[in-house]
């Protein structure tokens, strides 16, 4: 859609207000609205200001002013506002020097498509990450001085069998048994299907929806895949649908990897693939119909792990499910179907255009303007320096014998760790001027401080380990 476009799109819908949203370093989407009547063709070229030094991780207060400038090809009709909204998903430039922000995640997906194309081995990059969710009737947390908790409920949650819910009619999921169980087990059909079809109404490309494994409202709707920039601007409207239909059916859904204990968390397996000239470049006859690319491109990943779960497990919370033999891989190998491997290789399809590579340690508190560059870059690097991922492993990596397991390395097991792998290994990042130094070192700090927050905090389970000591 052009700028021309979406102003007659406006008028044709009879819209009243035009909001711009942008995402930040975290990967929230902000936003601010106008009246129609200020929309127009110079608004796509010139941009609007905003404050860059109240949006976090952002700009100084003595550098504060930015400019949104929206692309038209994002334009939708929001459906969670009362008043006919035209929405767009924005970039952010400096309004004097005009450039594109370096700290602005979208630009570096831009820069990431850019330096692909540069590099003459392929012209587009398609991803397709599977954004799991808990869906949750229930929410209350509090942290302070003297007390901290959380408490989540779900009507299907396990936990509820002996609660008195006038009347408890039972159905509830045991622990790590909600992958596809029908109704009326499955609580939440209905509302799936209303976020799958509102996505769907908004253009987006979806393939299935269903219950996930864990109790208590695990879910994933999978989009089908796209190229990087699309696929990234769909993860993030993905998401506000996700909480807005969540929402306004009196629920609340969460993305944190892990709010529940003792059950599997929420993941985002990454399929990722590498195309030049309409041809798909990973299919072969190697290791699982792969071509040489292919594996150089796992090789890349598996050298890079530790630095990609910076940016692809990017929280306190992710490294709860990242753990040695429970359900998310974090050994550091490849893999035809085993899902306990960091990389797999889906054999659904024998078509060469299903040929892709699964990087399954991601989860979906990851930003994907910075997770899916990340990847790229790290592929591309096993690439041009042919590195050798080694032999596969079709083992179940959870069940070696001690004297194999003790050869295995894995990811990191903390955001310090993941942040000490970044700062130790990110000049693969720097190519192309996707990311820049200081971005990363930015970067770091944001999420050093994040890791401080946590480790200075009492646990509440401290007290049932310590406090009669």
């Amino acid at each position: 859609m052009t700028p021309q476009e979406s102003i007659a799109l406006a008028k044709e819908k009879e819209v009243k207000v035009v909001d711009y949203k942008f995402c930040d370093i975290h990967g929230t989407w902000q936003h601010f609205s106008t009246p129609i009547s200020e929309l127009s063709e110079e608004v796509f070229d010139d941009g609007l200001g905003f404050d860059g030094s109240s949006i976090r991780g952002w700009k100084g207060i003595e550098a504060s002013d930015m400019l949104v400038i929206p692309d038209a090809s994002t334009a939708i009709i929001d459906p969670f506002v009362e008043a006919t909204t035209l929405s767009f998903i924005c970039d952010i430039e400096d309004p004097i020097t005009r450039e594109p922000y370096s700290r602005s995640p979208r630009g570096i997906t831009k820069r990431a498509d850019e330096y692909l194309q540069s590099t003459g081995i392929a012209d587009t990059a398609f991803f397709g990450p599977e954004a799991e969710f808990f869906i949750f009737d229930d929410v209350r947390y509090e942290s302070t001085s003297n007390q901290s908790f959380y408490a989540v409920d779900s009507v299907e949650g396990v936990w509820n069998t002996g609660k008195d819910e006038f009347p408890n009619l039972g159905y509830k999921i045991r622990h790590k048994e909600g992958y596809l169980p029908v109704s009326p087990s499955d609580k939440y059909m209905d509302l799936r299907n209303e976020m799958m079809l509102t996505m769907i109404d908004l253009g987006m490309h979806l393939e299935a929806q269903h219950h996930e494994v864990a109790t208590g409202g695990q879910a994933e709707i999978d989009l089908r895949f796209d190229d990087m920039l699309k696929m990234a601007d769909d993860v993030c409207l993905y998401k506000y649908v996700v909480k807005n239909v969540a929402y306004r059916n009196g629920r609340s859904a969460t993305f944190m990897p892990k709010p529940i204990y003792g059950d599997n968390g929420s993941g985002m397996h990454t399929h990722s693939s590498l195309w030049k000239e309409g041809k798909p470049l990973f299919a072969g006859d190697g290791y699982a119909g792969l071509s040489q690319e292919a594996l150089w491109y796992i090789g890349g990943i598996l050298k890079h792990a530790g630095a990609l779960c910076a940016l692809c497990n990017p929280t306190n919370n992710s490294y709860k499910r990242l753990v040695p033999g429970f359900e998310a891989p974090v050994t550091l190998a490849y893999s035809a179907r085993n899902r306990s491997a960091i990389c797999r290789i889906p054999t659904y399809s024998p078509s060469p255009k299903a040929k892709r590579v699964e990087f399954r340690c991601p989860d979906p508190s990851a930003n994907p303007y910075l997770a899916f560059p990340a990847l790229l870059l790290a592929g591309l690097d096993g690439i041009i320096n042919k590195i050798d991922p080694g032999e596969p492993i079709d083992k179940n990596l959870y069940d070696l014998p001690p004297e194999e397991a003790a050869n295995l390395h894995y990811v990191p097991d903390s955001l310090k760790g993941a942040m000490d792998a970044l700062a130790a290994d990110h000049d693969f990042l720097l190519e192309g001027d996707v990311f820049t130094k200081e971005f990363i070192d930015n970067f770091i700090d944001l999420k050093m401080g994040e890791f401080d927050e946590i480790r200075l905090r009492t646990h509440p389970y401290e007290y049932n380990l310590y406090y009669d000591v």
